[in-house]
């Protein structure tokens, strides 16, 4: 075998620098995860355990603002699973590029998310692909399941997480995906994946990510009670867990999907199209939900300025967090006018 080319350690150095930024700058709004997560009534070990299992942003937001808003568990794990059907495409390029043996292939499936396409995709050759791909991963799945645990205790410990406008986040972010991705280096964009960068030329490019809120929903001015994470069919909550499970599972087997099967049976055209437009959908309606729903009733609250400022913070290329900190901060404030 050769050796590596003179400018070999030097390449190195570059893509693990690369590789660290995408993972340290979209791994950090799992803190947006966990405070969204815990305000929408799930407990810390259900908020750790979909990081932890699912490790896709956009799952992890739909199905706690589906399970929020009072929805059936297997209906919202269904809506996750969609949003997540796009990794098996970024399983279809890496497949190829990485050519990981077969026995490696079920651990590496769990990383194959948006931000370690981007930067695998980005490499000039195989070694460097796997290198970007293996540190990407690796610093954003920690990153991310850390801060996730510290949003969802910090939330917990705020009590009506209503009164700070938590309940704005989940809209917030919702939006935030659903806008154009921002032009620059991997990475620098708003997070979607467990946070999503922009993706990489021929990927899918609609990013289906975080979104999913807190479902403190304020009606005739006044913020309710914090409420356990619950079904409207009274199931408590064994059926949270349950969905959990079932999105786990599922955007697992999607992410293998992609690294496993011939490359012309998810290339299709008409398959490409579904799961480009699918998860635009539900982003959309995920957001108007968020927003205007509670329970079964429209209304129009402090949600909504939240969700006009963090528009302005769009407009103005602001990144991620900053937009979600913006839709919290003024609907916090517009309730306690």
């Amino acid at each position: 075998m050769t050796g590596s080319p003179p400018g070999a350690p030097k390449a190195s150095t570059a893509v693990v620098r690369d590789a660290l930024g995408v993972g340290v700058a979209v791994g950090l709004s799992g803190f947006a995860f966990g405070v969204t997560s815990a305000g929408a009534g799930l407990s810390v070990p259900q908020t750790c355990a979909l990081s932890l299992l699912v490790f896709t942003g956009a799952s992890q937001f739909a199905l706690v603002g589906a399970l929020a808003a009072g929805g059936n568990p297997l209906t919202a794990a269904a809506g996750a699973f969609f949003l997540g059907v796009r990794n098996a495409f970024y399983g279809l390029r890496l497949s190829g590029l990485l050519a990981l043996p077969r026995s490696v292939r079920p651990l590496a499936a769990q990383w194959v998310i948006d931000e370690t396409s981007a930067v695998a995709l980005a490499q000039p050759d195989r070694r460097s692909a796997r290198l970007g791909f293996t540190v990407t991963g690796l610093s954003l799945y920690v990153l991310w399941n850390l801060t996730t645990l510290i949003g969802a205790l910090g939330a917990s410990a705020l009590g009506d997480t209503a009164a700070w406008g938590l309940d704005a986040a989940g809209p917030a972010v919702f939006l935030a995906l659903l806008a154009p991705p921002r032009h620059g280096r991997a990475g620098r964009g708003r997070p979607r994946g467990p946070a999503r960068p922009r993706l990489p030329a021929g990927a899918a490019r609609r990013r289906t990510g975080p979104g999913g809120g807190a479902r403190r929903a304020r009606r005739a001015g006044r913020a309710r009670p914090a409420r356990p994470a619950r079904d409207r069919g009274g199931e408590g909550p064994l059926s949270t867990w349950i969905a959990i499970g079932v999105t786990a599972a599922g955007c697992y087997l999607v992410k293998l999907l992609g690294l496993s099967v011939p490359a012309g049976a998810l290339e299709r055209p008409l398959v490409r199209r579904l799961a480009a437009l699918l998860p635009v959908a539900l982003l959309a309606a995920l957001t108007a939900q968020q927003t205007f729903g509670d329970g079964g009733h429209l209304v129009l609250d402090a949600r909504a300025a939240g969700l006009g400022a963090a528009v302005i913070a769009l407009v103005a290329r602001a990144p991620f967090l900053v937009v979600v900190a913006v839709a919290v901060a003024v609907t916090a404030g517009v309730r306690a006018l």
